[in-house]
């Protein structure tokens, strides 16, 4: 709501997820409020602990909180082609500005990342800023000491751990609930710079140098975007959100910065989502390499070949830490209330020890979208890349995995907590998993059992077709042996499995328009879970029915639903994983990857159908990006 009013001294609710803007430097990242409040900030990396996590607990949580004092309206926007947030404040004596950011190299030689800038600026008459600081290290868990800085700021130190916020002039004294409050009187012109580092050493001299450095970058990498059609912008955005949710020193992406808001407001399905998923490797590099992005999508698949098929002989888990670890142990932080009291909140994520079968397609579909031949996810007329000797014995362990394994039942695609089950979805990605071995072994020349994985993919694609469709319904279902509907069977066309033409996949579309969608909007599906509680809609199952309705024609549908859930991004274009059905406010985790990445897929798929027709054929992924790439870049759609 931009032109909201707050009054910074009263803040001790919790604000709407909407709220929350994001700013990052491709290694960590920090939500700022439309209040000026930094809610949230994990110094260092994605998964550190926090020491700003008032997002998480509105009393013990710290923040830092910078705008005018008393009662103010204010609007933001991020600064065109970057992640620089901007907000404006009117305020009774005047207007000011708040810039924030961090500094970011994207070639990876800051020397300090994770610092956090934040530009005040007097635009009109004369501004009384309040500033408060409040550092709880270790999710509010840890003692900190603060030494008063005579120049203007503080230091604050618990352990090995450090944060300094330095500002000029700013003097700071102890103020109510433990936070050190500040104020500076501007002038109109007058610009002031607030940096938060890990020392004082390390605040940097010049925030305007630094501001325009990272602007510059910024629209640099944007400029990049190769998609020209209808919904440029928020499909811009959307691929800068998900340059934020990356983490550079690895190629790692994660699922969103945040861990353990809530699915349902006062529930427990609250999870920890600031690890890589390996499900994401196929949506991502679909996402990007339509955009044009191949550095990126290359930086992934590195860390794929080093994560996954650094050890041919261990199984891959389903997700891991940034760098790579195994190590994703979940508990849970009861000294917290979570956000809007929404508990337990949780750190790790106990899904990681479950056994997935779509992770073989998930690997094998990203693998083939990157190495493959004459289709491949860039576009090219020859290899984009050869196999390394090592990464084709994991790839062809997997595929041999899928084989014997994909008759087992499993957690499945949505990580239920209730029992494997046989799950329609995972036999579909083992069906993808054979089929892309197969289809890199014939196209690259490489050595496989090529005569036992086409029996085993004609197997696997008998089960499904005779086991996984119920002719009374004329719908794919959740599992062999139910009736129950699940929206992932919106990916058969998608992953190449039918066409989205095929009948069959035309009314499994209608079933689950009319059974499993509320004011439009999908949900996953209603069968039990093993969970209590329940859930909002689904934006990532969303955009998978705009895919399906585009590629089975249905153009106008399919812009129309689109256009109804890109309406409740916030105002600055970002989506959480889930839409509240009664109110339409925005559920879980934020700023959710997997919407994002679904958000340019859909669009994509818009302007390929829009320039192609309706897919008549099964495509896989590599031949859909090159169609959807070159129609976007020319408009369509």
């Amino acid at each position: 709501m931009p032109g909201a009013r707050f009054a910074i001294g009263r803040l001790t609710s919790y604000p709407p997820i909407a709220d929350y803007g994001l700013i990052g430097d491709c290694r960590t990242a920090a939500l700022v409020s439309r209040a000026g409040s930094i809610d949230w900030y994990c110094p260092g990396r994605f998964d550190a602990p926090a020491v700003f996590c008032r997002l998480l607990d509105a009393r013990l949580g710290g923040f830092c909180a910078a705008a005018p004092a008393g009662r103010f309206a204010a609007q933001r926007r991020y600064l065109p082609g970057t992640n620089v947030l901007e907000t404006t404040f009117e305020a009774a004596g005047g207007t000011l500005r708040l810039v924030d950011f961090m500094p970011v190299d994207l070639a990876g030689r800051d020397p300090h990342p994770g610092r956090i800038v934040r530009g005040l600026e007097a635009l009109g008459g004369e501004v009384e800023v309040e500033v408060r600081f409040k550092p709880t290290f270790d999710y509010a868990r840890a003692s900190a000491d603060v030494t008063l800085v005579p120049a203007g700021g503080a230091v604050a130190t618990a352990g090995d751990q450090s944060l300094a916020l330095a500002c000029p002039g700013l003097a700071l004294r102890a103020g109510r609930g433990g936070a050190l409050v500040g104020r500076l009187t501007l002038v109109p012109g007058e610009r002031r710079w607030l940096v938060l580092a890990p020392d004082l050493a390390a605040a940097g001299p010049d925030g305007g140098a630094e501001l325009a450095w990272t602007v510059e970058r910024w629209r640099r990498w944007a400029d990049q975007c190769g998609y020209r059609g209808t919904y440029r912008e928020l499909v811009r955005r959307s691929a800068l959100a998900l340059k934020l949710l990356t983490y550079l020193p690895t190629g790692a992406v994660v699922a969103a910065p945040t861990t353990s808001l809530p699915e349902e407001v006062g529930g427990a399905r609250n999870w920890d989502y600031r690890y890589t998923w390996l499900r994401d490797a196929s949506l991502m590099l679909y996402a990007l390499s339509t955009l044009g992005y191949q550095r990126s999508a290359t930086d992934f698949i590195r860390w794929l070949e080093r994560t996954v098929m650094g050890d041919p002989t261990a199984l891959p888990q389903i997700m891991y830490t940034v760098d790579g670890g195994r190590d994703l142990a979940e508990r849970a932080l009861g000294h917290l209330e979570g956000y809007r009291g929404s508990h337990p909140v949780r750190v790790g994520n106990a899904a990681s020890a479950q056994h997935q079968l779509d992770i073989f397609g998930d690997v094998l579909t990203a693998a083939y979208h990157f190495y493959g031949g004459e289709d491949a996810g860039f576009g090219a007329t020859a290899p984009t890349e050869p196999v390394p000797a090592r990464a084709w014995q994991l790839l062809r362990h997997l595929v041999d995995d899928a084989v014997a394994t994909w008759q087992r039942p499993d957690s499945g695609l949505w990580e239920v907590r209730g029992g494997p089950r046989h799950f329609v979805y995972s036999k579909l990605m083992c069906w993808a998993a054979v089929d892309r071995g197969l289809r890199l072994a014939e196209e690259l020349r490489l050595e496989a059992p090529l005569g036992a994985w086409r029996a085993a993919r004609d197997a696997i694609r008998q089960a499904i077709l005779s086991r996984g469709f119920d002719e009374e319904q004329g719908a794919f279902v959740q599992a062999f042996g139910s009736t129950a509907l699940d929206a992932a069977a919106l990916a058969i066309p998608r992953v190449g499995f039918l066409p989205a033409t095929d009948p069959r996949v035309q009314s499994t579309v209608d079933r689950i328009r009319s059974e499993l969608t509320r004011d439009g909007l999908v949900l996953r599906y209603r069968a039990d879970d093993g969970l209590p509680g329940s859930e909002g809609t689904f934006a990532l199952c969303t955009f998978w029915l705009v895919d399906a309705l585009a590629l089975g024609g249905r153009l106008d549908e399919a812009h129309a639903l689109f256009e109804r859930l890109v309406g409740y991004a916030n105002d600055l274009g970002l989506l959480s994983e889930e839409v509240d059905p009664e109110d339409g406010s925005l559920l879980g985790n934020f700023p959710q990857g997997f919407s994002h990445m679904a958000l340019i897929g859909a669009a994509a798929n818009l302007s390929k159908t829009a320039k192609h027709g309706a897919e008549a054929e099964p495509h896989t992924e590599g031949q859909r990006a090159v169609k959807a790439r070159h129609a976007a870049a020319e408009g369509h759609g």
